[in-house]
């Protein structure tokens, strides 16, 4: 198992400069990735080196693919629409 590095909301706090309350709110808006495990949160270190961008790492990989398949989505639509 490997372990990833994560952090408490309180740490978070601390690292960003921020009250524990804000760093509540903004898990609750999104702009913090957390991931609730039984009643606490915990933070992947990859969702905090992506606060200050607006993205999260896992949307940046999924746009990532997203972009790699692109070529392919547009390929079956024009031949989709050829036999229109």
């Amino acid at each position: 198992m490997t372990s990833a590095k994560v952090y408490t909301p309180e740490q978070v706090a601390s690292i960003l400069q921020l009250s524990k309350n804000t760093v509540y709110a903004l898990i609750n808006r999104g702009e913090i990735i957390a991931k609730k495990i039984g009643r606490v949160y915990r933070v992947p270190v990859s969702s905090l080196s992506f606060v200050f961008t607006g993205l999260d790492y896992d949307l940046y990989k999924a746009e990532k693919a997203d972009l790699e398949e692109l070529s392919a989505v547009q390929k079956e639509i024009t031949k989709v629409r050829s036999m229109i």
